[in-house]
């Protein structure tokens, strides 16, 4: 099938086709052929991933804006667990992690955040076999009366809460489970092809345009072109949302199943890896720890007077003070050693406003500081990485993070729309009275492109193919979807 035989106008007016006045001095002839192959490609491209993923990335979008909140929705849903109305001088560290004990006695202690700020609650930390990867339970108690106020279970590095976990398995998963996985990490491998994709040839079309196509034009829609006011808009709302797609391409990437083994596999080989504290005790022959804990045998049921539990609560307000004393100054978490041999280690919280995650190891009989990693030393990967989850999160600047986010998942859902109205538009309106769908670009694309364009865009399809498998086995989806399509139009055409 050639170019024009799909029965659409191939080359839209205002194309780079047809307008080469813009440039200085024409293009040469190959140079013109490459550059319009390339942009053809860059079109079909970005057309069927944008037919076909898009709904994904539509479901993400919207989950995406209410997890952008979910941390400001979880204070106010969780408020008596997070925050008290008490006032007065605070009890010491360890007399609430006592009370926070009395009420689960049968769970091992492993970890206790103490209260940041006047208000807050302290969270004591215990493990419970019930519970599934990533959770624990916590005792919220009041630090000045040090009466526990309730429990409930806690998920991950943020500790979030039940209402922020569920919004967050939502954005995640869609509580599907693994098999839910594949939407989001669909949607997250996709996103910054079709973005880049589409920023290419929102560049070509503003380049061709006579007069006013500086790069500022490529923010502003151009309202001296009512017929194509849905296309301005969808490419111009899509180039200020774009540096926020990306990252949040990027990092979702990390957080998925195939592609993020692909990811930890690269910063493991580029020693980008997170660094962690040491927690062994110098001349202890127990094996170290991260800094985070492992949870398994952490402290003992029913702790006694003389129970290793019991000792090692006694010890937490001299490690407390030497935590303290050391800098670390924000919200912090502190693990309790599950043995002998090992040190207290405590970490800063991942919260809103924090920058930086320091982290230190305590002896607890001595108050000794056996080992400090400052963030400052961390690879300069891993600090982006961090701040990265952070923005994705909603919790690098706060509040005003979340409203960047919230603004950018509202302007991702207007441009999805935009593009499938723009699709249905294309549609043939004469010759039947059947459903009829919106036509895609022009065919005979691949037998237009000149070889060695063809070839490194094979090849940069398969690389990325293979780091983000679930883009390679679309991109074949596409291709069988193509073929059949293109055989169905000849058969019709030959009809």
């Amino acid at each position: 099938m050639t170019i024009t035989e799909s029965g659409v106008d191939p080359t839209p007016p205002n194309s780079p086709a047809l307008d080469t006045d813009s440039a200085d001095k024409p293009p040469s002839g190959s140079a013109r052929k490459s550059g319009n192959a390339f942009q053809a490609l860059m079109l079909r491209l970005h057309f069927y991933a944008g037919i076909f993923v898009a709904p994904f990335i539509l479901i993400a979008a919207v989950t995406g804006a209410l997890y952008a909140i979910s941390p400001t929705l979880e204070n106010f849903t969780d408020r008596a667990l997070l925050h008290t109305d008490s006032t007065g001088p605070v009890q010491p560290l360890s007399t609430q992690i006592d009370a926070a004990v009395a009420t689960l006695p049968n769970l091992p202690l492993v970890a206790v955040s103490p209260a940041q700020n006047t208000g807050d609650t302290t969270r004591v930390i215990f493990s419970d076999p019930t519970l599934g990867e990533s959770e624990r339970r916590a005792v919220f108690v009041d630090p000045v009366t040090a009466q526990p106020l309730g429990d409930s279970v806690v998920y991950g590095s943020s500790g979030a809460l039940p209402t922020r976990t569920w919004i967050d398995k939502l954005h995640k998963d869609l509580h599907l489970g693994t098999p839910g996985r594949l939407y989001s990490e669909l949607a997250a491998s996709w996103m910054w092809v079709i973005a880049l994709a589409g920023l290419v040839l929102w560049i070509r079309r503003v380049r061709s345009r006579r007069a006013n196509n500086g790069a500022a034009w490529l923010l502003r829609p151009d309202r001296s072109r009512p017929r194509a006011r849905t296309l301005n808009w969808h490419a111009a709302v899509g180039v200020w949302i774009l540096p926020v797609l990306l990252l949040l391409s990027a990092t979702g990437m990390t957080w998925s199943k195939y592609a993020g083994e692909n990811v930890s596999a690269l910063r493991e080989e580029m020693s980008w890896v997170t660094p962690a504290v040491n927690a062994k005790l110098p001349g202890a022959a127990a094996p170290a720890m991260p800094a985070t804990g492992e949870h398994a045998e952490h402290g003992m049921p029913n702790p006694t007077a003389t129970s290793p539990t019991a000792q090692r609560i006694s010890q937490i307000d001299l490690v407390y003070g030497v935590i303290r004393a050391n800098g670390l100054e924000s919200a912090v978490e502190i693990s309790v050693p599950a043995k002998d041999g090992m040190a207290f280690t405590a970490k800063e919280r991942r919260m809103s406003g924090v920058y930086t995650v320091d982290s230190i190891a305590v002896e607890g009989g001595t108050g000794q500081v056996t080992d400090v990693l400052r963030y400052a030393d961390w690879p300069l990967m891993a600090k982006l990485s961090n701040w990265g989850i952070q923005l994705h999160m909603g919790l690098m600047f706060g509040l005003l993070n979340q409203l960047l986010l919230l603004a950018c998942m509202v302007g991702l859902i207007t441009v999805i729309v935009r593009g499938y109205l723009m699709w249905w538009r294309r549609r043939p309106t004469k010759g039947g009275n059947g459903f009829a769908a919106g036509k895609a670009p022009r065919r005979g694309v691949l037998r237009a492109t000149p070889v060695w364009l063809l070839a490194s865009f094979a090849l940069a399809a398969v690389a990325v193919g293979w780091f983000a498998p679930l883009i390679g086995l679309s991109v074949l989806g596409f291709l069988a979807v193509d073929v059949i399509v293109g055989l169905l139009t000849r058969r019709k055409s030959a009809a």
